[in-house]
């Protein structure tokens, strides 16, 4: 049976207006996803929202931390950061922070995705035609000597 959180529950219920979020437990907390990508974090109690280039500074302007974790003795930031503090409980708020996640996530696959195709398709070569079979050669006759 999946394990249950308070916090997560009431995250997602404030989430709602956003359309159909799933909470899925992971590395202690919960990854938050939106049309099968994730764009939310929630951990030790706290959400963390996607972030990118283009949204970053929307979430430094408000005071936003981003998310930091310890490997190998050495703080690492994630593009996870929290929403302005108005918009932790209040849906409301919290919409239009949870959408510019969203879009991030999105930005983030496509880019993702960018990386796997092949840089430049090369023109198909033009088709030869099949080579024509050639005809058995015909038995011939033993000739014979007399």
């Amino acid at each position: 049976m999946p394990r249950s959180d308070s916090f997560m529950e009431y995250t997602v219920e404030l989430l709602k207006p956003l359309g159909p979020v799933q909470a899925r437990s992971m590395f202690g907390g919960w990854g938050l996803y939106y049309g099968g990508r994730m764009f939310g974090l929630i951990i030790q109690g706290q959400l963390y929202l996607k972030t990118d280039d283009v949204t970053r500074p929307d979430f430094e302007a408000e005071g936003c931390r981003p998310f930091i974790y310890q490997s190998r003795g050495r703080e690492q930031p994630m593009s996870y950061w929290t929403p302005p503090a108005d918009a932790e409980d209040d849906g409301r708020r919290l919409l239009p922070w949870a959408r510019r996640a969203v879009d991030a996530a999105n930005r983030a696959a496509m880019k993702k995705a960018a990386k796997k195709a092949p840089a430049a398709k090369k023109a198909p070569a033009a088709k030869k035609a099949p080579a024509a079979k050639k005809k058995p050669a015909a038995k011939k006759k033993p000739v014979r000597r007399s």
